[in-house]
């Protein structure tokens, strides 16, 4: 299935996960949880790290702070993902680090192709997922604020 909008909707009944057109993202300022995150450039003003293992994903000030609604499966989920016989539980994040070129990662892993997606997870200890990247463009990553820590 070709084209990632982002968003996630869940079909009734079969369980089978259908795409659908997110957002655009939105240039505005980082929400209150998170503007003492974002630098004065709208960069991330501290290392982005992994909140199990404390391993290093991305260096200050190598990432922009985004607005976007994309559906990240629960980091605890216990099924594979994909499968139509299950239900994919998780959650719609909107704040993202994004990063343009995968080589700014410190340390980040990719899972299989989900759906023309891969998830970014913790390439230490495999943690994730903790960002999202769609195959239709080569220079669009996103790491959910939500699901690192900063120091």
């Amino acid at each position: 299935m070709s084209g990632c909008g982002g968003a996630m909707e869940r079909g009734s009944g079969s369980g089978a996960e259908a795409q659908r057109a997110g957002p655009p993202e939105a240039e505005v300022g980082p929400g209150p949880s998170s503007s003492s995150l974002v630098s004065a450039t709208g960069t991330n003003g501290k290392a982005v790290v992994c909140e199990r293992c404390g391993s290093r994903v991305l260096g200050p000030g190598t990432a922009r702070y985004r607005r976007r609604e994309l559906f990240l499966p629960s980091m605890r989920q216990r099924v594979a993902l994909g499968t139509e016989e299950s239900s994919v539980k998780g959650d719609m994040l909107q704040e993202h680090w994004f990063v343009d070129d995968m080589y700014t990662f410190e340390n980040v892993g990719f899972t299989k192709n989900v759906n023309n997606i891969k998830y970014l997870v913790c390439a230490d200890c495999e943690i994730g997922p903790i960002g999202w990247h769609c195959l239709d463009d080569k220079k669009s990553f996103y790491v959910a604020l939500d699901r690192v820590q900063h120091e």
